[in-house]
């Protein structure tokens, strides 16, 4: 990895992929983004993907500099595939396989397979993505072995040389935050609690002090405890 690379992140919108773009902008000569409609429940988080890449390129003339195109594919068969509570007004519990009801089968292998091809074709070989094995929901996809066999495959299936980094792999959400103060300060803390999505039932509404969302569901529970964990270390 150098400077003279590029790189392609998967942003979605929320605070994960939000930190991780921060973290490609500041090693790589430039960065493309790629998000995901799939009929999520939470679609709002696509309307802020915007603003923060507005934001960021706000932070840093080098940031604004290396901040390359966005693209954004309509994935509509996940949605019509998945009885999920992601793509569905469904309740959020466990399911009889012993996993949350928000987990969608296949979501992150499908998203890196589109991700390689479009990184393909632009000539990219790195590509970055928010998936952590220390804060997570139990998806299966989110796994480290999963990324690295992703990885595997993607080489072999395009005959081309692809790495993927997780840079929250082994980081919660309370090292989310501190990465994020480390990487771009303040501002880079305000627009996470400011812009970005992770609430799953899409709620824009109700602001906390650990930003929007509906404060019940699991992701907005674990997003204000790594929150609250934070401000007691900092």
């Amino acid at each position: 990895m150098t400077l003279h690379d590029s790189a392609l992140v998967l942003f979605s919108g929320g605070q994960d992929s939000t930190v991780c773009l921060a973290w490609a902008l500041e090693r790589f000569a430039r960065v493309e983004t790629i998000g995901f409609d799939y009929g999520q429940r939470h679609a709002v988080e696509l309307q802020v993907r915007p603003r923060i890449r507005s934001g960021l390129a706000s932070i840093s003339e080098q940031w604004r500099a290396r901040l390359g195109d966005d693209h954004v594919i309509r994935l509509d068969a996940l949605a019509s595939l998945s009885e999920t509570a992601l793509t569905r007004d469904v309740e959020i519990t466990i399911a009889e396989s012993g996993l949350p009801t928000t987990f969608v089968p296949g979501r992150n292998l499908v998203f890196f397979t589109f991700a390689g091809a479009l990184a393909y074709r632009r000539g990219i070989k790195h590509i970055v993505a928010g998936m952590c094995e220390t804060d997570f929901s139990g998806y299966p996809d989110c796994r480290d072995d999963t990324i690295k066999a992703v990885q595997l495959a993607l080489t072999l299936g395009m005959d081309r040389r692809f790495v993927i980094h997780t840079p929250l792999m082994w980081v919660d959400k309370a090292g989310t935050f501190t990465l994020a103060e480390q990487t771009g300060g303040k501002p880079l803390i305000d627009l996470l609690l400011g812009e970005t999505h992770t609430c799953y039932l899409g709620d824009r509404v109700h602001r906390h002090a650990w930003g929007f969302g509906c404060g019940t569901c699991p992701a907005c529970r674990l997003r204000a405890e790594g929150f609250a964990k934070w401000k007691a270390a900092s």
